[in-house]
């Protein structure tokens, strides 16, 4: 469990990094940027998923 938790600190921080340097941006950020964005995100929900059946058990 605690490396699950680990790696999703870690996927949250890469996250924050990009949204923190597409709001540096005078424009919109690039579609790979948005990309990666969302891709970390639905990462980040299923790490989350794993976390929680594990919690349950599961």
């Amino acid at each position: 469990m605690q490396k699950l938790e680990a790696l999703l600190d870690r996927l949250k921080a890469h996250q924050r990094e990009i949204i923190l340097e597409a709001a540096e941006r005078d424009m919109l950020p690039p579609d790979s940027m948005l990309r990666r964005i969302a891709e970390l995100e639905n990462v980040i929900a299923a790490v989350e998923a794993v976390a929680d059946e594990e919690r349950r058990g599961g």
